[in-house]
C-alpha cells in the first residue's frame, strides 16, 4: 500500500541521510587533518562500510521472495540496518496472529540480521491495537527474554529521537564521553508500561514506580506498581540499621504475574520482619538464618524475570555484605540456666509484650488528646483480645495529657448500695491516681449522684490541663446489675450527664459488644456520642514480633516456619499466641534442665506440634475457649449449632452445607452467621465459611461432652 511504501521510503531516506550526514561529519573532521580529498574519500568509505547500501539494494529484490516464505529467510540481507520493504508488514502479521510466537520470530530475525527499525515499528504498531486489559501481560512477555532490551525501551522512547541524538554525538568526535539517550515517554498506556519494565531492567525502581503508577487501574497494574515500590524501599536499605527500618508496602493478592519475583520478595520481607522482631540477645541466630535466606535467593536468581533480576541480585548482595559485616562481631550466647518465661497468659500485658495496637492507640490519642472535647468510646471484641491491656497502657502511650482510671465492673458482682457503690469504686481509683482524698463514704452512699458530681468537679480542678478518662471494663455487667435491680434503669443517663458536665471527662467502655448490640435500651443515652472501636487479631508481622522479641534479653529464637505455624493456628489471637510462647519456653526449660536433653535454642514446627498434642494447651486456654463458646449462646440463636457443624470442616464449607447440617431456617442462619462473623469467630471468604481460630475449632471437636449439658 501507499502507506507502507511511504513509511519505507521515509525510513530509507532518514537512514541514508543519517549515514551520509554522519560520514560527512566525520569526513570533514578528517579533512581538517588530512586534506579535502582524503576527507571526501573517508566520508564515502565510512557510509558504505556502516550502511551497506549495496547489500540493501540486493536484498530489496530477494526480500519479496523471502518474506513470502519464512523457510527462505536466508535470503534476507544480514549486513544492512536500512529498513527493507514489507518486513514491518510481515512482522505485524506474525504478532497479531500469535504474540508470543511473533516475539520468538523477532528474536530470531535480530540474531540473523540488522533489521532493528522494522521490528520496533511492528511492535509499537501492534501494541497500539491491543486492548488495555491485555497490555501489561503482553509487554511483560516482550520483556521476558528479548534478544535486545532496546526493544522494550523503544516501545516507550522514540527511535527517531535516539538516532538524532546518536547523530549529534557522532559529530562530537573529540568528546566521546558525552552520553545521549532518548527519554522514555508515558503519554500512552503502552509507553508507560514499557517504561516501567525498562527502568526495572536499568535498576531504577523509583522511575519504574512512577511509570507503573499511571497504569495501576489495569490488570496487573497494581501488582507491578507495588513490585517497583517494594524494590525501591529495599534498594534504599544498605546497612543492617536501615534494613530493619524498612516500611514494606502490602503485597498484592495472588495470582501474580511475576510469581518468582514475589517469592523472592516474600523471603526478603520475612528476613526484615525476623530481624526487626528478634531480641538483641538472639541476634546471632537470626543473622545466620537471614544470611542463609539471602544465599538461597542468589542461588536461584536465574529463575527470576530478566526485568528485575539484576536489581534483586544487587539488593541481595548488598544486604548479604551488610549482615555478614556485623555477624562476625557478635558473640555467641550460651544458655546455662533456665530461661525466665517472658510471656504473660493471665494478666494485662505491658512493655515489649504490648504490641499490635498502634492504630487503636493513635485513634484514642486523636479522640482524647488532640480533640478539645473528649469523646467517649467503646472497645469491643471477643475475649482475651487485649482490651484491658489497651486501657492499662493508653495513658503511657499518650503521655501526660490524659489520666486514665480503670475499674473492672466484674469485681462488683453483687452490690447492695446501688449507684453509690459503683461511684465509690470509681472514686477510689480517682483518689489514687490524683492523690486526692475520696468523698465521704456515707455521703456517697446516701446521695450518690449529687456527691459524686461534686467530687468530679473538684477532681477536674485538680487535673489542671489533663483530661480524665474513666475506663469501665466488662461494661455488660451494668445491664446485669440493672436486671438484678441493683442499679436503676437510668444509670447510663446519669453517666452521660457527667460527660456533659465538662469537656475534660470521657468514658471508655470495654466489653464483648457494641452498645447497639445490647438487648435493652439502658445504653440508649450514649448511642449518639460513643465511638465504637474494634479490637481484633494481631497480623502476621506483629505476631512474629511478639513471639520473637518478648523482651530485649530473650535468648531463644524461632524458625520462621514455626512462627507461621503459630499464626495459622491462632490467627493472631493475642492470648493464644502468648500461651503458645509460654508453653514453648517451659518445654525448652524442661528438656534442657530437667531432662538433661541438650537442644538448639531455636523453636521449630515440631516443637509447636508437640505443644498442640498436649492437652495442657486446651486446659490452660479453657477460659478463652469456654468464653467464646458461651458468647455464641447469646444474641442470635443457632450460633452454637453452626459451630458444631462447621468444626468438622477444617478447610471450611459453604452456607448451603451448613444449612443442610443444622437444619436452620435461612433467616436464622444468616443472622447467626452475621453475629459470629462480627464477633470474629468465623470468617467467610468467597462463599467459604471457616473458623477464624483453628485451635478453637479443634477445641470444639474435642469437647463434644460439653454440648450434652448445654454449655
Amino acid at each position: 500500500s501507499f502507506g507502507v511504501v511511504g513509511g519505507v521510503a521515509r525510513g530509507v531516506a532518514f537512514g541514508v541521510a543519517f549515514g551520509v550526514a554522519r560520514s560527512v561529519a566525520l569526513g570533514v573532521a578528517y579533512s581538517v587533518v588530512g586534506g579535502v580529498p582524503e576527507g571526501i574519500a573517508f566520508s564515502v568509505a565510512y557510509g558504505v562500510a556502516i550502511w551497506h547500501p549495496e547489500n540493501w539494494l540486493i536484498g530489496v529484490g530477494l526480500n519479496f521472495i523471502s518474506i513470502q516464505n519464512s523457510n527462505r529467510s536466508f535470503l534476507l540481507p544480514r549486513m544492512t540496518p536500512i529498513p527493507l520493504p514489507l518486513v514491518t508488514t510481515r512482522l505485524k502479521f506474525w504478532l497479531r496472529k500469535d504474540w508470543q510466537l511473533g516475539l520468538e520470530n523477532i528474536n530470531q530475525l535480530l540474531r540473523y540480521s540488522l533489521q532493528f527499525i522494522p521490528v520496533v515499528n511492528a511492535i509499537n504498531q501492534v501494541l497500539a491495537e491491543i486492548p488495555p486489559e491485555q497490555m501489561i501481560y503482553r509487554i511483560s512477555q516482550l520483556a521476558e527474554n528479548p534478544y535486545d532490551w532496546r526493544l522494550v525501551k523503544f516501545a516507550s522512547a522514540s527511535p527517531v529521537e535516539e538516532l538524532k541524538l546518536q547523530f549529534f554525538r557522532g559529530l562530537d568526535i573529540f568528546s566521546l564521553s558525552i552520553v545521549l539517550s532518548a527519554p522514555t515517554r508515558s503519554d500512552t498506556l503502552s509507553r508507560a508500561i514499557a517504561a516501567g519494565f525498562w527502568y526495572l531492567y536499568e535498576q531504577e525502581p523509583e522511575k519504574a514506580t512512577a511509570a507503573f503508577e499511571k497504569v495501576r487501574s489495569l490488570l496487573y497494574g497494581e501488582e507491578m506498581f507495588l513490585l517497583a515500590q517494594t524494590l525501591t524501599q529495599f534498594r534504599l536499605a544498605t546497612s543492617p540499621y536501615t534494613i530493619v527500618e524498612i516500611q514494606i508496602p502490602n503485597f498484592p493478592p495472588e495470582p501474580h504475574l511475576h510469581l518468582t519475583t514475589w517469592e523472592a520478595l516474600k523471603s526478603l520481607r520475612s528476613l526484615v520482619e525476623d530481624l526487626k522482631a528478634t531480641s538483641k540477645s538472639a541476634h546471632p541466630f537470626a543473622l545466620a538464618r537471614a544470611i542463609g535466606q539471602l544465599r538461597k535467593i542468589l542461588d536461584n536468581a536465574d529463575i527470576l524475570p530478566q526485568a528485575e533480576r539484576g536489581l534483586i541480585v544487587r539488593i541481595t548482595q548488598t544486604w548479604q555484605k551488610a549482615l555478614e559485616s556485623i555477624a562476625t562481631n557478635l558473640e555467641d550466647t550460651s544458655i546455662t540456666e533456665p530461661i525466665e518465661n517472658p510471656y504473660v497468659i493471665g494478666d494485662p500485658v505491658e512493655g515489649y509484650l504490648f504490641v499490635g495496637c498502634k492504630d487503636i492507640m493513635r485513634k484514642l490519642e486523636e479522640l482524647w488528646v488532640r480533640n478539645s472535647h473528649k469523646q467517649s468510646v467503646v472497645l469491643f471484641g471477643h475475649r482475651r483480645m487485649g482490651k484491658t491491656s489497651i486501657l492499662r497502657n493508653v495513658a503511657n502511650y499518650s503521655g501526660s495529657d490524659i489520666q486514665v482510671v480503670y475499674v473492672n465492673l466484674q469485681n462488683l458482682a453483687a452490690i447492695s448500695e446501688g449507684m453509690g457503690e459503683v461511684f465509690l469504686a470509681i472514686s477510689d481509683e480517682i483518689s489514687e491516681a490524683l492523690s486526692f482524698p475520696p468523698p465521704d463514704t456515707d455521703e456517697l452512699l446516701k446521695l450518690p449522684q449529687r456527691t459524686f458530681k461534686l467530687y468530679l468537679q473538684q477532681a477536674i480542678k485538680k487535673l489542671d490541663n489533663k483530661r480524665l478518662i474513666i475506663a469501665l471494663d466488662e461494661f455488660e455487667e451494668i445491664e446485669n446489675l440493672i436486671k438484678a435491680q441493683q442499679l436503676p434503669p437510668n444509670f447510663m443517663a446519669v453517666l452521660r450527664g457527667f460527660v456533659q458536665m465538662s469537656p475534660k471527662i470521657a468514658f471508655a467502655f470495654a466489653g464483648l459488644h457494641t452498645l447497639e448490640e445490647m438487648t435493652e435500651d439502658y445504653f440508649q443515652p450514649f448511642f449518639a456520642s460513643v465511638i465504637p472501636i474494634r479490637v481484633g487479631f494481631l497480623n502476621r508481622a506483629t505476631t512474629r514480633q511478639l513471639l520473637a522479641n518478648p523482651n530485649p534479653d530473650f535468648l531463644l529464637n524461632y524458625e520462621p516456619k514455626a512462627i507461621d505455624r503459630i499464626y495459622d493456628l491462632t490467627f493472631g489471637q493475642p492470648y493464644l499466641v502468648q500461651l503458645l510462647g509460654f508453653l514453648l519456653v517451659r518445654r525448652y526449660n524442661d528438656q534442657m534442665f530437667e531432662q538433661g536433653r541438650p537442644r538448639e535454642p531455636v523453636f521449630t514446627v515440631a516443637d509447636v506440634e508437640a505443644i498442640i498434642r498436649q492437652n495442657e494447651l486446651f486446659q490452660n486456654g479453657r477460659y478463652y475457649f469456654t468464653g467464646v463458646w458461651g458468647q455464641a449462646a447469646q444474641d442470635a440463636p443457632g450460633q452454637q449449632d453452626i459451630l458444631r457443624g462447621l468444626a468438622h470442616y477444617p478447610e471450611g464449607c459453604s452456607r448451603a452445607t451448613i444449612q443442610e447440617i443444622t437444619g436452620l431456617e435461612e433467616s436464622i442462619l444468616n443472622d447467626a452467621l452475621e453475629t459470629l462473623a462480627r464477633h470474629d469467630v468465623i470468617i467467610e471468604t468467597e462463599g467459604n465459611l471457616r473458623f477464624a481460630v483453628e485451635l478453637f475449632r479443634r477445641w470444639v471437636v474435642g469437647n463434644r461432652d460439653l454440648f450434652v449439658v448445654g454449655l
